[in-house]
């Protein structure tokens, strides 16, 4: 079990490895590269991580627990859709379309041809975790086999193509504004199509 100094490390450690991430790419991002610029030995990144794969996935898993743990606590506390979709909503678009999961995606895009761990790690540790939880979110308004509708209907209207044109550069950062306009959008349109939701 972690200490709070470990994970505090722990966080320092990944948030090196996103800033190199971000400038250099995948490749050119080394276990030595982020023990150096994060003041950590190599020997601890690799008890910790076990390789790069294993920090890869350690930052996908951080960008996830962003979403998922407010969610899931929105949830157990018998939120309604319409008062937790107000927060997460805009919270989810911008981690999706910001620079972290665009550098995490860039990665996988990069290791398609190669190995495919990445982008299979990416859709495990992220939408795989986060997606049910919506599902969850509408069971109680929707019911279970409609909630994996709503569920896909709600993820696309909020983020569409957005996150792919910020992947392969055809759109810049979104300013708050609009994501809250977009996030705001897809809950209108969403109530239009499921007036049953709360």
């Amino acid at each position: 079990m972690q200490t709070e100094k470990q994970a505090a490390r722990r966080a320092e450690i990944e948030d090196a490895a996103f800033r190199i991430l971000l400038k250099k790419g995948y490749a050119a991002t080394s276990m030595f590269s982020v023990a150096q610029a994060a003041g950590a030995s190599n020997e601890t990144l690799y008890r910790w991580y076990g390789d790069k794969v294993g920090l890869f996935k350690a930052l996908v898993e951080r960008n996830a627990l962003s979403i998922s743990t407010p969610l899931s606590a929105a949830i157990e506390a018998g939120a309604p859709p319409s008062k937790v979709l107000q927060k997460i909503g805009p919270k989810l678009l911008a981690e999706l379309t910001g620079e972290r999961a665009v550098a995490l995606n860039r990665a996988a895009a990069a290791d398609a041809d190669q190995t495919g761990v990445l982008g299979a790690m990416l859709a495990k540790s992220g939408r795989s975790t986060v997606k049910p939880l919506f599902v969850q979110l509408f069971s109680a308004s929707a019911g279970r086999v409609e909630a994996e509708t709503v569920a896909e209907t709600y993820l696309s209207l909020l983020i569409g193509e957005t996150q792919t044109h910020r992947v392969t550069g055809a759109r810049k950062l979104l300013r708050r504004a609009e994501i809250d306009r977009r996030a705001a959008h897809a809950w209108h349109c969403l109530r239009a199509i499921y007036p049953q939701l709360a």
